[in-house]
């Protein structure tokens, strides 16, 4: 795996979890604001043929 892989897959895993908190918190806000940068992530995944697998929130 190379080094863009593993900092997206990161990225992607930490961002998951920021969402699960905000959720938990209920700050809709910063729901939305991770689940956009989530999605960004997916998107920039699937551009580069990176497979993220079923982790999505």
């Amino acid at each position: 795996m190379d080094a863009f892989t593993a900092g997206l897959l990161q990225r992607i895993r930490a961002t998951e979890s920021d969402l699960t908190r905000a959720r938990e918190t209920g700050d809709d806000f910063l729901a939305d604001v991770e689940q956009s940068e989530l999605d960004d992530l997916h998107r920039l995944a699937a551009e580069h043929g990176v497979e993220v697998g079923a982790t999505r929130v």
